[in-house]
């Protein structure tokens, strides 16, 4: 018999599960599909009670799979997150409503009534319409009979892990992203809450690490478990996929591009001041901290292209030619705007453009030019990160944008850095899998863990005539919000 964790990740669309023995190899995987409710524009909701039906039928696919039942024991389950979603449960422990999501933007007022009594930047972060704060705001002076039934909130993953084990906490790399939790005492910031009237609905903290229970007897046995399972509290799912990625160390920099985009850099400074929508938050690796920029719009960016553009192609046919064009895509820009911007911006209202189009412009010059928009803005982030004096030299790359070696090349030539490509890349639930895994001492560091689970196949130097012709375009690039986001204000006033 093989000891086995589980990393449970509770993602947007779906829930990955896998397990992953002693030595860091997968030996089983599943996978669950879930709703998303999108019932007036800007609004994004999910059901908690899906979640625990996805993930305990996830763990039965793998505990009652003929390959796995008699060859592992599972020792120890943790989980990775999509961050920012309030769920907020009553005095019986059930939800009051469905839980409003990271990518729902209705509390646009309740961002403006917060800036107006803290300024731009609260608790080490920018006030945005993704976090948690404004949407308790909005929860209570749009539905004040349900905010009334509010004990205790809650983040996604959180509530999984209070079904499993009937234990109630949050930990500090997901509380960090709520607005209301002090980075310097490390303590939720009570004086915040009190002055919007949001009450005691706290729940207590922990570390990532930190064994929070079992599974309870009357799940265990229905979903192929022993009661002996050690739950660990898990992270948010950028601090996942950062542990997923061996990210755990100082300087230690990531580039993610899924739907949106994040470049992370680990810091082990307890607090740093950032600017422009840098992120700053907790890490799930202990005594670690993470400054994180995102762009709403990568790999959604490519979605856009392929569907309107490129429909009967692959995406390996798109970036094919996009290779074919040459550096700055024959002077052809693109903003990806198309859901807004986080970072530098913090604009849900800015669209997109394309800057220079003109009769000489091919499918490739757009292709290319969607790639390196993209890529520009995650190099926005990368740039703000290294003026606040942080070194960025290395960075793995992971998700849609490592799947090509042309576009490897591409981060390699924007961020003039070395880009990192992983052997096996399994994302934020293998963070979670690395964090049972410490947890249960398998290990005695992350570093050794890191060492055991991760594997760099090969890595992108920078070409320095390339990074300079790509400044020059990159340059201009960053004027493109400033001309056009009075334009675009004035574009979405207009009636249909």
């Amino acid at each position: 018999m093989e000891d086995v964790v589980l990393g449970i990740d509770l993602g947007t669309s779906a829930v990955k599960i896998i397990a992953v023995n002693r030595q860091g190899e997968v030996v089983a995987s599943t996978s669950e599909p879930l709703t998303l409710i999108q019932t007036r524009a800007g609004y994004s909701e999910q059901d908690p009670k899906e979640w625990v039906e996805a993930v305990t039928q996830g763990i039965k696919n793998i505990t009652h799979s003929k390959n796995m039942a008699h060859r592992v024991v599972i020792k120890g389950i943790s989980f990775s997150g999509q961050m920012h979603g309030l769920v907020a449960l009553d005095a019986n422990h059930q939800p009051v409503r469905h839980a409003i999501l990271w990518n729902d933007t209705r509390n646009s007022e309740q961002c403006r009534q917060i800036k107006e009594a803290y300024g731009e930047r609260l608790n080490g972060n920018p006030i945005l319409e993704g976090f948690t704060m404004p949407k308790m705001l909005w929860v209570k002076q749009h539905e004040p009979d349900i905010w009334d039934q509010v004990s205790v909130f809650m983040l996604p993953k959180d509530y999984v892990r209070y079904y499993l084990t009937g234990e109630i906490h949050m930990e500090y790399s997901d509380a960090a992203s709520t607005l209301l939790l002090n980075p310097e005492t490390h303590d939720w910031a009570r004086d915040v809450g009190t002055h919007f009237g949001i009450g005691d609905i706290y729940p207590p903290l922990v570390r990532s690490t930190a064994c929070v229970g079992q599974v309870r007897t009357d799940l265990a046995q229905e979903i192929g478990l022993t009661d002996e399972v050690k739950v660990f509290a898990g992270g948010g799912d950028n601090a996942c996929g950062a542990i997923g990625a061996g990210i755990i160390n100082d300087n230690d920099t990531l580039c993610s591009i899924g739907t949106s985009g994040v470049v992370l850099n680990v810091e082990s400074d307890s607090y740093t001041e950032y600017r422009n929508n840098i992120h700053f938050f907790d890490h799930s690796v202990p005594k670690t901290f993470y400054a994180m920029g995102v762009t709403l719009a990568a790999g959604y960016s490519l979605n856009w292209l392929k569907k309107t553009f490129f429909e009967d192609q692959s995406f390996d046919d798109i970036v094919k030619q996009a290779s074919t064009s040459q550096v700055g895509a024959n002077h052809l820009l693109f903003a990806p705007y198309l859901a807004g911007e986080r970072t530098p911006h913090g604009d849900a209202f800015i669209r997109g453009s394309f800057i220079g189009i003109s009769g000489s412009h091919t499918k490739a010059d757009f292709a290319r030019a969607v790639l390196e928009g993209i890529t520009f803005s995650l190099y926005d982030s990368i740039q703000l990160i290294r003026e606040a004096g942080k070194e960025i030299t290395h960075i793995t790359s992971i998700g849609g944008g490592a799947k090509s070696e042309f576009w490897l090349q591409m981060q390699a030539d924007i961020f003039n850095a070395t880009i990192r490509k992983l052997k096996h890349e399994e994302g934020p639930s293998m963070g979670a899998a690395m964090i049972a895994a410490y947890g249960l001492e398998w290990f005695n560091s992350f570093d050794d863990c890191v060492a055991q689970f991760i594997e760099i196949e090969r890595t992108f130097e920078p070409n320095k005539e390339k990074h300079d012709k790509y400044e020059a375009y990159y340059n201009i690039y960053r004027q493109i919000y400033q001309q056009t986001h009075h334009l675009t204000e004035e574009l979405l006033k207009i009636e249909d």
